[in-house]
């Protein structure tokens, strides 16, 4: 008989790296804020870094200097950063005090994280040239990694 601790645990069974949509065509969206619109289908062709993320997350804030390094190391890598941010001045004050020049869009309702199943942040996908999902990150990662820079150059 399986324990209820083991039924409790099995949900979280698949929220490491290797979701359910590893493998799979990443979900598609068109979302806009009024100043940024971002259509995931403009970027086939292309490896994107898709990143989940909040002007109030901590872990989100420390991942931020290295995210924006990469960018600027690697511009043929597309990085799309959706922000759940609810509070539009929070949003646009942190762009601009952060100095981001990301594609970035504000997405309060939480619609585009809800079909990637993500309520963590920061979480990032890694979706390859045929849009596919490759990888998921969990967490704030230090995107100057060999390792990582590695993979996502393989792609």
């Amino acid at each position: 008989m399986i324990s209820l601790a083991a039924l409790v645990a099995l949900p979280g069974c698949n929220r490491g790296d290797h979701p359910a949509q590893m493998g799979k065509v990443a979900p598609t969206f068109n979302i806009s804020d009024g100043s940024t619109s971002i259509n995931l289908a403009n970027y086939r062709g292309k490896v994107v870094l898709l990143n989940f993320w909040a002007s109030w997350c901590g872990p989100c804030v420390a991942e931020l200097p290295s995210l924006l390094q990469l960018h600027r190391a690697d511009p043929k890598l597309v990085i799309l950063a959706i922000s759940i941010d609810e509070d539009p001045n929070a949003y646009s004050n942190f762009i601009k005090q952060r100095h981001v020049d990301l594609i970035t869009v504000r997405d309060p309702n939480q619609t585009v994280p809800s079909m990637y199943h993500t309520d963590m942040w920061p979480e990032t996908y890694l979706i390859d040239r045929k849009g596919i999902i490759r990888r998921k990150f969990i967490g704030a990662q230090d995107w100057s990694d060999p390792e990582i820079r590695q993979y996502i150059n393989s792609l």
